[in-house]
């Protein structure tokens, strides 16, 4: 079949539940098993208690995901999206079942070794997150903004079902023997199964669904050489890249600046989210009525207002699109820095959770709104590519809040 009959086909619309509901797959496996990491942080504080594990491992995988956002985006053009996207899947089953082996192998032991072993592995994760997140939201920006937002809503789902069965599972396991432990490798064995369907799903049914079988020879018709291998997958002919190279196109320079104020936005909404989130939660918010529960119920409370917010853009009375409005909001959110100053120190737990539920609405909410408009107007190969640029911002800002995070530590007898 080739790319015209695609095109002209009256099918083509079919399948729009199907890819929304595999983009919420994708998205959800793209982050399950670092947020598995980043929620059983209480088991990792009892092994390496001196090493501060949320705040040295977030720092750990954030440059490799950047570094590798910042290189794949500069070569975006000549990378084959479906062989990256698989590889980054496969990146992330692999090493989540080595956590497990790890842990098996050391019997869940703490020490210097592990540690190091871990942060390896912690690594590998932020190689794949960037092979994953820079292909998929770049390869759904040539698509609908539905699929986009699906799949962002799955990336907050990680965090929500992760906070949820860490909370089951510390309810379960609390009276047992080593329940810490055994929390831990079944949110790693639930991880490890997700990533494997991933794979399975972007490999084999999502290229043949008609929908998207037509965005993407819509994309072709129109230079873009990253969907050929898809396309070729799901059994269509596509142009050359010789005739692809006549097309004409926006550079990433030019489409940088002239989303300037989106590139901007992203960073700074993750700049602020990860300098709180979640180093802070855990060291930074003393002791409550809660006890060990209160740092869980907080990052509980953030996945779950994340999630629910990715949602009510779909009302298009309530999406902002306005690049001032966004701007204005993005900026109003760095009032959090001393409300959660001050509530921290002299607040009650009650206006904490008030707080980190906040923080977790405006996140998902401002990230969908620049993540969907921002494509708009642009030809495919120039919506890949921009939706490339500005993961390389949002991976900037996740990059430097992370390292902010640790100004948090200034005064405090466990710097």
């Amino acid at each position: 079949m080739s790319i015209a009959e695609v095109n002209a086909a009256p099918t083509r619309l079919k399948g729009r539940f199907s890819a929304m509901v595999v983009c919420w797959i994708l998205g959800l496996g793209s982050l399950v098993s670092w947020n598995s990491m980043l929620t059983i942080g209480d088991y990792y504080y009892k092994l390496f208690p001196e090493y501060h594990p949320a705040r040295v491992l977030t720092l750990v995988y954030q440059p490799f995901a950047f570094g590798t956002i910042a290189t794949l985006s500069y070569y975006e053009s000549r990378i084959d999206t479906r062989r990256r996207n698989i590889t980054g899947y496969t990146l992330f089953f692999l090493s989540t079942l080595l956590l497990v082996i790890l842990d098996l192998a050391t019997s869940g032991k703490g020490g210097i070794g592990s540690y190091i072993g871990v942060c390896i592995l912690v690594a590998a994760f932020g190689v794949a997150d960037a092979l994953v997140q820079g292909g998929m939201v770049g390869d759904l920006s040539l698509m609908s903004p539905e699929f986009i937002q699906s799949f962002l809503a799955g990336l907050a789902a990680s965090g929500a079902l992760t906070s949820a069965l860490r909370l089951m599972t510390k309810a379960a396991f609390q009276k047992s023997d080593n329940g810490l432990r055994k929390g831990a490798m079944l949110f790693l064995a639930i991880s490890t199964f997700l990533e494997f369907l991933c794979i399975f799903l972007y490999a084999n049914f999502f290229p043949k669904l008609p929908i998207v079988k037509h965005y993407r020879s819509n994309a072709a018709s129109e230079g873009s050489t990253t969907v050929s291998a898809d396309l070729a997958a799901a059994g269509i002919q596509t142009q050359t890249e010789d005739d692809a190279k006549t097309l004409e196109r926006l550079s990433n320079k030019q489409l940088f600046f002239q989303n300037i104020d989106y590139m901007l936005g992203i960073f700074l909404i993750y700049v602020l989210t990860l300098s709180i989130f979640p180093g802070f939660l855990y060291e930074n918010t003393g002791s409550h009525q809660l006890g060990s529960w209160y740092p869980l119920v907080l990052i509980a409370m953030y996945n779950v207002w994340d999630l629910i917010s990715r949602y009510i853009p779909l009302v298009k009375c309530l999406k902002l699109e306005s690049r001032k409005g966004l701007m204005v909001s993005i900026l109003s959110r760095f009032l959090l820095i001393p409300a959660f100053y001050f509530t921290a120190k002299y607040g009650d737990q009650g206006w904490m959770i008030m707080l980190i539920s906040f923080l977790g609405l405006t996140n998902g909410y401002l990230t969908v709104c620049v993540l969907t408009v921002a494509p708009k107007g642009y030809k495919g190969p120039e919506q890949n590519a921009l939706g490339n640029l500005l993961v390389v911002c949002l991976l900037g800002g996740i990059f430097a809040g992370v390292a902010l995070d640790w100004l948090w530590l200034i005064g405090n007898d466990k710097f």
